[in-house]
C-alpha cells in the first residue's frame, strides 16, 4: 500500500476506525500537536549521545504513541479501540516522569540561576524545542478539551509533567556536554 490515498486531497482526514473529519478539526490539531512533538524530540534523540537523555527521549516518544492514539479516536470507537488493545494514557505514566524529574531535580546545579536561553548547546536546544512543542501541544488540546466530560484528564496531567521533564532534561544535557 501506498502513502499516497489522495483521501486527504480535499481537506479531510481519517481517525481511527475510518470515520472522517476536516483537517482543521480541534481532535486533528491535537493529535497533530502529538505528531510535532513526537518528531521534535526524535531530533533531539538523534544528536544525543549520552544513554540516559536517549532513553528518557524514547521513552518519551512511546508514551506518546499512547497519547496520540487516544487523541487520534472517537469517543464512540474508544471502547472498540481498548478492546483491540490499544492503551489510554495513564495515571503511571506521568508519575514515572515526575519520578524521572524529582531524581535529576537533586542536583540543584542544573538550575541556573537566570532565564535560560536556550541554544547552549544543540542537545539543549533540541530539547528546548521539543518542551516548546510540548507546551503548545498542551494549549491546543485544553482548548480541545475543554466541556468534553469524557475527555482523559491524564492527557494533560501527561503533557504537563512532560515540558518539565523536557526542560531538565535539557539543563541536564548541557552539564554534561560541559563536562
Amino acid at each position: 500500500m501506498s502513502i499516497v490515498t489522495k483521501t486527504g486531497d480535499h481537506g479531510e482526514t481519517s481517525l481511527m476506525y475510518g470515520r472522517r473529519l476536516p483537517k482543521a478539526d480541534t481532535r486533528v490539531d491535537a493529535y497533530g500537536c502529538i505528531d510535532e512533538l513526537t518528531a521534535a524530540l526524535g531530533l533531539a534523540r538523534s544528536i544525543v549521545t549520552d544513554k540516559f537523555l536517549s532513553d528518557e527521549i524514547f521513552a518519551a516518544q512511546k508514551d506518546l504513541i499512547v497519547v496520540m492514539g487516544e487523541l487520534a479516536t472517537a469517543p464512540e470507537d474508544r471502547e472498540r479501540y481498548i478492546k483491540d488493545g490499544f492503551q489510554l494514557t495513564t495515571a503511571p505514566m506521568a508519575e514515572r516522569v515526575t519520578a524521572v524529574i524529582f531524581e535529576l531535580e537533586k542536583d540543584k546545579s542544573l538550575y541556573p540561576k537566570d532565564w535560560v536561553i536556550p541554544g547552549g548547546t544543540a542537545v539543549s536546544a533540541a530539547l528546548d524545542f521539543a518542551r516548546a512543542t510540548c507546551r503548545r501541544a498542551e494549549r491546543h488540546i485544553a482548548a480541545f478539551s475543554a466541556g468534553d466530560k469524557g475527555f482523559n484528564p491524564e492527557i494533560l496531567r501527561y503533557l504537563n509533567r512532560l515540558s518539565d521533564l523536557c526542560w531538565v532534561l535539557a539543563r541536564y544535557g548541557e552539564k554534561k556536554q560541559r563536562a
